[in-house]
């Protein structure tokens, strides 16, 4: 057993292909699948809880919690799929069931769901069965099963009722079905036709509705499981206001395979007012029901729009490919295929950097010093420096899908991969210092020694070697070719190498020769780290888990496994302090584990590792940031100055305040105090009266008591005196009832005795009656038995005699039998030759028939003929009938059109003269357009000189600052000169005793600052020249404000001409819009006439030629 293990502490990463992999367990809890177990990630305190699975069915398929937000479950993929229930509120999530489908196995369940009851589970199995199973989960008993679909139309949700727990819906591509439990089967309710309709989300809305979302972008309404309706979202204006209304149509059931393709929808939640759904990447809309029962969109949140913080770190979303830690600072660095690169810190368990890249990341490695990063990319390999809030290119190497890349532990040089050659590069002047070549086939693992002279390397070719760094030599190699290694690492003493690879086993290499090999089992070891106190060795494995085996190593089979992952493990790290153990998987998953000893205490670190808080900051950022504070000091310090003017100003406006409050209420006390004075003597009158009064009612009322008194006594003695009559009464009537009584009680005793006497007479008669039936049966039985015997007997007789008459027909029978066979085949040769006979019969019989049918066919074809002779004749006659009669009524509408000829060329002059008035109108109006438009033009061109008038200004104000910020320099040059001049004469004074060091310190003096006299002399006139810029200034800023108003009013000015012109040109417009269409109609009703006129005259010629001459079927 290993002296040290690995305990999960904290995990970045999250499962995808998990149906439902997001659920809030309260507040501030969240359960989500990752790696081979699920966590409780709480968001407040950042930490996080794991609920482990099973080792032998690693993937988790999909997760579903319970109403109440107690229980999870957890199915499993495998051989034997199985759904796992875990109670919540335990701390380590304790296991309380594990369900089971009984003798059927199936190898995943793709959806759950609890009863909202949370009695009852269901779960939907996968292809091919697709069985939905219906639990009673706490007693572990499969209460139903139920065939859902078929092998093409996969199920991909499944939920209760939320409002009974017997009534289910099933969801998927081209399904939608409703089942109800009920004695003891699924019944399936209701089945909707949506066969070409992928369905992938649903929810209950109600009891009897259920809302549908499809991969199309559309919103479906189920009612009892019918398709009932569907909602569809359109622009429109309500109000004043544009707002997206929902249209709610029916629909048939033919019309759910049509429909406009848009976003899909892949989640939607209901809520006591109406549901939630999404409508495409980073878009939720928001649905209240309205009084009509319909649907109206209420919001639309969109992620571009609002501001969304981190539920926690973005995750990686491929496998990750690289991982590294640094010595000075808790980071680690990770690739990944989603070409990302990403920092963490594994001690705060936040994500601190990340960038996306445009190709993918291969490999990882992080200077000792935590300031620059190595990236192998597949196009090169780019050094990179970890800026505050950027990675940032600092260097790019010629190297294309550089797998493994390692700094040395000086940090001076980096060793990098390309593809079967080891390239040694210098960090200070990034030359190729080394090309270390051996290997045959890809290099697969490398790693630095301690003193950076060595560095031993791995390939897929089954070669160990161990390279000098300083000649690029080989000192040690080790092949076998039956084996691919995939990782490498130095022992802790760095004398031995260990390897593991695709032999299953973890080999020791010293001096080219394996000292120790720890056997494996069917699992491949994949990655490799050694602790650097020396006392365990960790491996990742092909199936995800890491095995702790300890060093020494041993010859067997002997290691602790920690169920990390659910995909291979690509890289393990351990950190300097032997803290930490740091595992990446093809999951895309990153595990911090805390590295323990058997009792779970920490293991205790030689190592004393001191981390540092230096960042790299860029000179340019430093700048903006300085500027930044610089602009809100300044800012700071204006808001304060009006803080306190305003301040000052309220406090003046509040002691106004004051003093007028307290006049007024120093008034309103002195009139409350003359008001009181006035309610006290309106009191002491009001007792005195009242005391008067009250005297005066309680003389009253004892009167009035007395009087009661004396009324109340006489009714009681009347009361009494009633009460001994009534008395008197009841005694009487009780005695009368007693006497009643024992007159009833004597009848009915001599009732009973007549009654008993009569039933005993009677019951005496039947029992003698039952005697003799008795024995009139058993006589009846005895003579009835003889008569079968004497039947029997007689039944015997003739069957014997039967048997011999049957006997002798039998006999006869036979006899004739064969003298019939003889007949037959004498009668069998006769039928034979008359069936020839009829055959030549029926041959020419058909024969005949043939030729009677093609006769009938010649016959029916001359009366068709016939026929259609005669009807020829018949459409002649009728022809000349119909053309005489047209004759005659094409004769009146020439009358008609000649009358209407006249008319419409009398209404074509009256338009004539109607629309060149108008064609006038819109000359002149077309005149005033351009008018209007030239005036817009001028209005531009003086827009565009006061544009430039005012860029010009704004230059020379700009060079006036330049000018003023040179001007502030040489004030700073000169107070800086007057500075060193003071200190020079202070430093003069000390030799005041000595006259020669004195002279010589003011000829010094002298000489250093005499050549700067003409700027000192020249600073007088710098003021004047500061106060005529001053002036110059204050003289433009109110030339640019006047400007300003000018330009504000001419943009008035224009924006009032403008609408003017609008609205003209909207009238005119208009109005020739109105003559347009009067134009087109006079023309179409002209182009009518006219052709109304070629008809008529065409038809005219043949009806005169006709007139003149005879008929043509006359002339025949």
């Amino acid at each position: 057993m290993a002296s040290a293990v690995s305990q999960s502490l904290f995990i970045f990463g999250l499962r995808s292909g998990v149906s439902n992999n997001v659920c809030f367990v309260d507040e501030r809890t969240v359960v989500f699948p990752s790696g081979n177990s699920c966590v409780c990630y709480n968001t407040e305190l950042r930490s996080q809880r794991f609920i482990s699975g099973s080792e032998k069915t690693p993937r988790v398929r999909a997760l579903a919690i319970s109403p109440g937000r107690r229980y999870l479950a957890v199915s499993e993929c495998g051989e034997a799929a199985a759904i796992t229930v875990f109670d919540l509120q335990h701390e380590q999530g304790r296991r309380r069931k594990v369900l089971t489908a009984g003798d059927l196995l199936f190898q995943e369940f793709p959806c759950l769901a609890f009863s909202p009851d949370s009695k009852y589970l269901v779960g939907q199995t996968g292809a091919p069965e697709w069985m939905l199973i219906l639990w009673l989960w706490e007693k572990n008993k499969v209460l139903a099963t139920v065939k859902t679909t078929s092998s093409t139309n996969p199920v991909t949700q499944v939920s209760f009722s939320p409002l009974s727990s017997i009534q289910l819906c099933v969801s998927g591509v081209g399904v939608f079905k409703l089942f109800r439990y009920a004695e003891g089967t699924l019944k399936q309710s209701s089945s909707a036709k949506v066969e070409s309709t992928n369905v992938l989300c649903h929810t209950w809305t109600s009891a009897e509705r259920v809302l549908a979302g499809t991969d199309t972008g559309r919103l479906l309404v189920f009612e009892s499981g019918d398709l009932r309706r569907e909602i569809k979202m359109a622009s429109k204006a309500v109000q004043g206001q544009d707002q997206r209304q929902v249209e709610v149509r029916r629909i048939k059931d033919s019309d759910v395979d049509g429909g406009l393709t848009a976003s899909r929808i892949t989640a939607i939640l209901s809520f006591s007012k109406g549901f939630v759904c999404t409508t495409g990447p980073g878009t939720v809309c928001l649905f209240e029901k309205t009084e009509e029962d319909c649907y109206r969109k209420s919001k639309e949140l969109r992620e571009e729009k609002l501001h969304f913080d981190f539920l926690s770190q973005p995750f990686h979303s491929n496998s990750i490919t690289g991982l590294s830690v640094c010595v000075h600072k808790p980071l680690a660095a990770t690739s990944s295929l989603d070409r990302s690169v990403r920092i963490w810190n594994y001690e705060t368990r936040e994500l601190e950097l990340s960038k996306e890249f445009q190709v993918e990341a291969y490999s990882v490695a992080l200077h000792p010093s935590g300031l620059s990063i190595l990236v192998g990319f597949s196009d090169k390999l780019r050094l990179m420096n970890l800026i505050i809030d950027d990675i940032r290119t600092y260097k790019e190497f010629p190297v294309r899908g550089c797998r493994e890349c390692a700094f040395s532990h000086g940090g001076h040089m980096f060793a990098a991969v390309n593809g079967n050659i080891i390239q040694i590069y210098s960090v200070t002047s990034f030359e190729n210092i080394l090309n270390l070549k051996g290997h045959n086939r890809t290099v697969s693992g490398i790693e630095w020694s301690q003193d950076d002279r060595k560095l031993v390397s791995c390939g897929m070719d089954g070669a160990v070697y161990e390279w000098s760094t300083q000649t690029g030599q080989r000192e040690s190699e080790s092949v076998l070719k039956s084996c691919s290694y995939t990782d490498v690492s130095y022992s802790s003493s760095y004398k031995t190498i260990l390897t593991v690879g695709t032999d299953l086993t973890l080999k020791e290499i010293q001096d080219s020769q394996v000292l120790r090999e720890v056997p494996g089992d069917e699992v491949a070891h994949t990655a490799l780290a050694v602790s650097h106190s020396g006392r365990v060795v960790f491996t990742g494995t092909s199936s995800g888990t890491i095995r702790a085996v300890k060093y020494p190593l041993p010859i067997q089979k002997e290691w602790v496994v920690h169920q990390a992952h659910s995909g291979p493990v690509t890289k393990m790290v351990i950190t300097y302090d032997d803290q930490f153990l740091l595992t990446v998987s093809e999951d895309g998953s990153l595990l911090i584990s805390k590295i323990t000893d058997k009792e779970g205490r920490r293991l205790k670190s030689n190592r004393q590792m001191v981390h540092t808080e230096e960042i790299l900051v860029t000179k340019a950022d430093l700048e903006e940031k300085s500027q930044n504070m610089m602009e809100l000091k300044m800012r700071l310090e204006e808001l304060q100055m009006e803080n306190e003017y305003q301040l000052r100003l309220k406090d003046m406006n509040y002691n106004d305040k004051l003093r007028q409050l307290s006049d007024k209420f120093m008034q309103e006390v002195e009139s409350l105090k003359t008001a009181q004075q006035k309610m006290k003597t309106e009191m002491e009158k009001r007792d005195h009266e009242n005391n008067e009064n009250s005297a005066e009612v309680a003389t009253k009322h004892l009167k009035e008591l007395k009087d009661l008194e004396q009324s109340y006594s006489r009714k009681l003695i009347m009361e009494h005196e009633k009460y001994q009559d009534l008395q008197l009464k009841h005694q009487r009537m009780q005695e009368d009832y007693e006497k009643h009584l024992k007159s009833a009680e004597e009848r009915r005793s001599q009732a009973l005795e007549e009654i008993t006497q009569l039933y005993e007479a009677k019951l005496q008669e039947k029992t003698r009656l039952l005697d003799q039936c008795q024995e009139d049966a058993r006589q009846k039985i005895l003579e009835f038995e003889e008569i079968i015997k004497q039947m029997e007997e007689d039944e015997e007789k003739k069957i014997h005699a039967l048997q011999i008459k049957y006997e002798k027909n039998l006999l006869s029978e036979r006899e004739t039998n064969t003298s019939l066979k003889g007949r037959t085949g004498i009668i069998t040769q006769k039928v034979n030759a008359l069936q020839r006979q009829i055959d030549d019969r029926c041959s020419d019989v058909n024969k005949m028939k043939q030729e009677r049918q093609s006769l009938l066919g010649l016959i029916r074809s001359l009366e068709n003929d016939i026929e259609d002779l005669k009807r020829q004749i018949s459409g002649h006659e009728r022809t000349a009938q119909d053309k005489d009669s047209t004759i005659s009524s094409l004769k009146k509408k020439n009358q008609e059109l000649e009358k209407l000829k006249f008319i419409l060329e009398f209404q074509m002059n009256e338009l004539k003269n109607q629309i060149e008035p108008q064609q006038d109108e819109i000359t002149k109006k077309k005149e005033r357009i351009q008018q209007l438009e030239e005036e817009l033009v001028q209005m531009d061109k003086s827009n565009t000189q006061l544009k430039l008038t005012i860029s010009d200004l704004r230059l020379k104000l700009r060079t006036r600052d330049k000018e003023m910020r040179r001007e502030m320099e040489r004030v700073k040059d000169l107070e800086m000169l007057s500075e060193w001049f003071k200190s020079d004469l202070h430093n003069c004074v000390g030799f005041i005793q000595e006259p020669k060091k004195l002279k010589d310190n003011i000829k010094m003096i002298y000489t250093r600052y005499v050549p700067n006299t003409d700027a000192v002399q020249k600073s007088g006139a710098d003021d004047d020249v500061q106060q005529a810029l001053r002036f110059q200034r204050e003289h433009l800023q109110k030339t640019i404000s006047r400007l300003n108003m000018k330009l504000a009013s001419s943009a008035e000015e224009h924006e009032k001409v403008y609408v003017k012109l609008m609205k003209e040109n909207v009238t005119l417009i208009a109005e020739i819009n109105e003559l347009r269409k009067e134009l087109r109609a006079a023309k179409t009703q002209t182009k009518d006439f006219k052709a109304q006129l070629a008809v008529f005259k065409k038809s005219n010629k043949p009806g005169s030629s006709w007139e003149d001459g005879s008929r043509p079927e006359d002339a025949r």
